[in-house]
């Protein structure tokens, strides 16, 4: 196995966004144990060094692969469709005038109740777009859809990390 391998190969995973996250998991740890510079001691400082490069390339893969929204990113890349977020803002008029309408709504909401039915709502709509990227990917490998829902679900975790904020100061 080389350093250079892909996140999937180096984790023993099939090349797609669907993914068991125990398998994960679990494969994540049984790496960590076998790159663990400390296996390496006595054989010296070289040695402890490639281990500690492999445990570090061990860990961004896994922190790449366990993130829905960066595997997703990370799988458009390999195969030349990159993201681009912060140049490609292109988003359909539907799911902007959506943002438009949650922003509106988040202004406006007073109440916990309100908050936690927006922050429901938007919920929803990411286990949707979820949904929807493994369909673009798995299934009809649209890696330029992909990258349209890639997009939509940065915007709807940055959002619905707002409206989690501002009922964490409602509820303070």
């Amino acid at each position: 196995m080389s350093l250079q391998a892909n996140d999937f190969e180096l984790f023993g995973m099939p090349i797609q966004f669907s993914m068991k996250r125990d398998a994960l998991d679990a494969r994540w740890k049984e790496l960590q144990r076998e790159a663990h510079p400390d296996r390496f001691s006595v054989e010296g400082t070289a040695a402890q060094r490639i281990a500690m490069q492999w445990s570090v390339r061990i860990n961004e893969a896994y922190q790449r692969l366990k993130d829905p929204v960066k595997r997703a990113a990370y799988l458009c890349e390999i195969h030349g469709v990159p993201v681009n977020a912060e140049n490609n803002t292109a988003m359909p008029t539907v799911f902007l005038m959506q943002q438009m309408t949650w922003r509106e709504t988040l202004d406006e909401t007073q109440t916990q109740a309100e908050l936690e039915t927006l922050l429901n709502e938007v919920e929803m709509t990411h286990q949707q777009a979820l949904v929807d990227m493994a369909q673009a990917i798995d299934n009809a490998c649209d890696y330029h859809l992909a990258v349209g829902q890639v997009r939509a679900l940065m915007f709807i975790d940055r959002f619905a990390s707002e409206v989690r904020h501002k009922l964490d100061v409602l509820l303070d």
